[in-house]
């Protein structure tokens, strides 16, 4: 079991998420069902949650701009940006699907911290940025975890 709570809180690291915590689960031999049910939880709980979360984040990080944690909020307004460029493309020209796509792609630097942020970003609504992180983040676990059990890979 608390194999299990590895990959849950693996699941919610940001770039590692559902998808990296599968393979780490597999490599360590914990029952696949139960690996792929655990990280989908984690993937869940990230696409409900960090949509809700990000605007108290963003007032955060402007008041740390004023205290000696300035150089915090400074790395989370770089990586904002970045996340702007990145994204933009894909969110902008094709909305959910381009979000979902974006999410999917299995790569550090998408996912869903980075999927939350853009829809935060380009101001799309929760009812359309919540199914698009939920589908992206799964299929990005899918895409994964297929290579990993040895097959399209």
């Amino acid at each position: 079991m608390n194999g299990l709570i590895e990959v849950f809180l693996l699941s919610l690291i940001p770039t590692f998420e559902g998808r990296y915590a599968i393979v780490y689960g597999i490599g360590r031999g914990y029952p696949l069902w139960e690996t792929l049910l655990t990280a989908a939880l984690g993937v869940l709980l990230l696409s409900i949650v960090l949509p809700a979360a990000l605007p108290f984040i963003d007032r955060l990080m402007f008041w740390l701009e004023r205290t000696p944690l300035e150089r915090l909020a400074r790395l989370y307004l770089y990586y904002v940006e970045r996340v702007r460029k990145k994204a933009h493309p894909y969110v902008v020209k094709w909305g959910f699907l381009g979000l979902t796509l974006f999410v999917a792609i299995p790569l550090p630097g998408t996912g869903v911290w980075t999927g939350s942020l853009a829809a935060y970003l380009f101001g799309i609504e929760k009812r359309m940025t919540i199914p698009a992180l939920i589908l992206g983040g799964l299929l990005s676990m899918a895409i994964t975890v297929l290579p990993a059990l040895g097959l399209f890979g």
